[in-house]
């Protein structure tokens, strides 16, 4: 849909209107009494999201590709059907196709102070060409003075669909050196950067002195970013994801500037690697993300 039928169908005075970057990425600016937040038509994607009274909750760097056909580095990437790379060995996109592809937006209400928005992905020729062309997705975004994040996969294929899924959030702190995370104490996990070795859990919380990128597996723990140099805490609940992902690169990036790592983290929910869904034929299966952020007094 162009800028003047989603106005048509969806503009809330106020509250919900669109418009569109010089590289033709259509987006959603979203006010509601409690938030702001900006949401784009390709991937679905969550770009920001700011409590009134709050700091942004989610970092996008500024040296990210806002063009079409490219991931933005930052906000809430959707992942899907693979993580990172895809999980049976053949080629595609980095954490598979859904980041890169056009979502429709099928609704959009104010319930109460909350904007209520609900995004949709069929088969495309790019999905097609990788082999899934029986599948549909849901993408359900509650924004106000809490964040919540619904993928809902659908298999309307007549065998099982495998897929790994995750909503790759990256949080934005002042200075992650003075950050910890608690929740995953007591969980082993797997170190993508020491050649994807197993770990013991820490039984402590996470500290950041170097690249991370962790995944834990077999945990549906809440987590807590605890971001002393902002004084706040952010909360990430989950349901139906047994996988959590933390990643820093600790480094510059193509699309990440050398004074923007130390200002993001990325506590993933996820269902990955020994987490894979096997979803059977006519099922559906759902994962939601609740964040909530509290200042802390002293």
């Amino acid at each position: 849909m162009d800028i003047a039928s989603l106005t048509e169908h969806f503009a809330i005075p106020g509250v919900l209107s669109f418009n569109q970057t010089a590289s033709g990425l259509i987006y959603a600016d979203v006010t509601t009494p409690h938030a702001t937040a900006t949401v784009y038509l390709q991937g679905a994607h969550l770009a920001a999201w700011q409590p009134t009274g709050e700091q942004p909750v989610l970092f996008v760097s500024r040296k990210s590709d806002f063009e079409p056909g490219k991931p933005i580095r930052g906000g809430v990437p959707i992942a899907f059907p693979w993580f990172a790379n895809r999980h049976d060995g053949k080629t595609g996109p980095s954490h598979g196709f859904a980041r890169i592809q056009n979502w429709t937006l099928a609704f959009a209400a104010l319930a109460g102070n909350d904007l209520h928005l609900t995004f949709t992905l069929a088969p495309t020729e790019i999905s097609r060409e990788l082999g899934y062309d029986n599948f549909r997705l849901a993408y359900q975004l509650t924004i106000g003075r809490t964040l919540t994040m619904q993928l809902a996969v659908a298999n309307d294929a007549a065998a099982p669909l495998l897929f790994e899924e995750a909503l790759h959030t990256y949080y934005s702190v002042v200075d992650v050196h003075e950050v910890t995370v608690t929740g995953l104490e007591p969980t082993p996990f797997i170190d993508k950067t020491d050649n994807m070795r197993e770990k013991p859990a820490a039984h402590a919380p996470l500290t950041f002195t170097g690249p991370t990128d962790r995944v834990y597996q077999n945990t549906e723990a809440t987590c807590v970013l605890h971001d002393a140099a902002g004084r706040r805490r952010i909360t990430v609940a989950k349901t139906n994801s047994d996988t959590t992902v933390v990643f820093n690169p600790w480094k510059a990036m193509a699309d990440l500037g050398p004074d923007e790592w130390h200002e993001m983290l990325c506590v993933e929910t996820v269902n990955a690697a020994a987490n894979t869904v096997t979803l059977a034929p006519g099922k559906t299966h759902s994962m939601q993300a609740h964040i909530s952020v509290e200042k802390i007094l002293s």
